[in-house]
């Protein structure tokens, strides 16, 4: 695997495969690797010739209250995570050259409906940073196919809705949840978790399996949607919110919709955990 934190070297590489048809695929991180981000190389290989991963903690998505230099940085072990799964090419660069002109300076971009609400209001300029990097990024690679987990589902639909708005030639493909056996979403943030806390935390996954099934014969969303954050405080968490939701629009649900998506975070200790869980309703 080739490492390179140089534009240039980053667009030659890119280029030299593409001249030679080749498809490129890529898998953007900000590191700290587990087996969730490694699956979307896996998924990348399904789907391209070539894999190219990014490690980079973007400072644009990080809020006021948000240390982004407590992120946890672990760049020798994705290394060799990375070179394991048969990654081709591994993109590091810094702040200075991803924003050579500073935050303040940098144009932005704005998706508008899917990123309000959720995590888009508990975390308000978040979702800027993510289109406004991950369009970055695109330009930078020019991949083919880029795999995104849907763990972070708000964050797919904010990136598909980028990719359809602006004509990008990018294909996005969305790869499901890799979970712990208590069915905790992995998570680069669970390392902040202490063993009484990740005990606790896959009462998340748990209270919505019982959101889930609940909803099968029952149109009260809001009500039990109330009732769900209840257990998932009873468990000793802090419900940040949790919604059900229109799995494509993200507004929410209503009786004649039937592909529903449920949406939750909330705190445990100092780590704030998200998940979601996709339903089909029969009707």
């Amino acid at each position: 695997m080739n490492t390179v934190s140089d534009i240039n070297a980053l667009r030659a590489q890119v280029k030299e495969w593409h001249l030679k048809g080749l498809k490129v695929g890529f898998v953007p991180t900000m590191g700290n690797l587990h087996a969730g981000h490694i699956s979307l190389v896996t998924e990348a290989k399904k789907h391209a010739d070539k894999i190219v991963a990014s490690i980079f903690v973007n400072p644009m998505q990080f809020g006021a209250n948000e240390d982004i230099g407590s992120y946890p940085r672990t760049l020798t072990d994705d290394k060799e995570k990375l070179i394991a799964e048969g990654t081709d090419l591994l993109f590091t660069p810094t702040p200075e050259i991803i924003y050579p002109k500073g935050l303040d300076k940098q144009s932005f971009v704005d998706v508008p409906n899917v990123s309000e609400g959720y995590c888009g209001e508990s975390r308000p300029g978040h979702f800027r940073g993510v289109a406004t990097i991950v369009c970055k990024l695109f330009n930078l690679v020019q991949p083919d196919i880029a795999c995104f987990g849907l763990k972070d589902y708000q964050q797919v639909q904010v990136i598909q809705a980028m990719v359809e708005d602006l004509s990008m030639p990018v294909e996005i493909i969305p790869v499901a949840t890799c979970r712990e056996e208590s069915g905790l979403a992995m998570s680069s943030r669970n390392n902040y978790l202490t063993s009484e806390e990740k005990a606790i935390a896959p009462a998340l996954h748990q209270s919505m399996q019982w959101l889930s099934d609940k909803i099968q014969t029952s149109t009260d969303f809001i009500g039990l949607a109330k009732q769900a954050a209840s257990k998932i405080d009873e468990a000793g968490m802090k419900t940040d919110y949790i919604h059900i939701c229109n799995a494509r629009s993200l507004q929410p649900a209503s009786e004649d919709d039937t592909d529903l998506v449920i949406l939750a975070a909330a705190h445990c200790g100092k780590a704030r955990l998200i998940d979601n869980l996709q339903v089909t309703l029969s009707k």
